[in-house]
């Protein structure tokens, strides 16, 4: 049965498909569709580099920057996380200790969807492992596309 997200005015709508699992505790939607007329943000792959380019030797470190990165792309484009409608995850030597760790990060900024939950519900999420990133001690990069009403400056 679709569901809107109503945390603010946004041109999706999250769709759990009849004959799919309910992906929620894995933080992630199996369909966004977006209403036009929407401006679109492409957000390139973020990774846990702080704003002095210091990269954390820790994996959930690296996750909570990541997405704090992303954020602070987001509001440069007058969007925040619940305009977010698709993330693809890159992790190296992706493990379910790095999922976890993962997954708390992601819980900070959207929610299960639940009445009571104020966080907007997860995007469509791909999560890839690799074997290495770009820069010598990155373990996570993320990006995302958001959808804005048009209307937003």
């Amino acid at each position: 049965m679709p569901s809107a997200n109503s945390q603010h005015t946004s041109p999706h709508l999250i769709i759990q498909p009849a004959g799919l699992y309910d992906s929620s505790p894995n933080g992630y939607s199996h369909v966004v569709a977006v209403q036009e007329p929407v401006r679109w943000l492409f957000v390139s792959g973020q990774g846990g580099e702080n704003a002095e380019a210091e990269l954390s030797d820790c994996f959930a470190e690296q996750a909570a920057q990541a997405l704090a990165n992303i954020q602070t792309a987001l509001a440069a484009g007058a969007a925040d996380m619940g305009h977010v409608v698709k993330l693809t995850v890159l992790i190296v030597d992706h493990s379910l200790e790095r999922f976890g760790h993962w997954q708390y990060s992601l819980r900070q900024h959207w929610g299960s969807g639940e009445a009571d939950d104020p966080r907007p519900r997860f995007p469509a999420c791909t999560l890839i492992p690799v074997s290495k990133l770009a820069l010598p001690g990155m373990l996570i990069e993320v990006e995302a596309t958001a959808a804005v009403p048009a209307t937003a400056a």
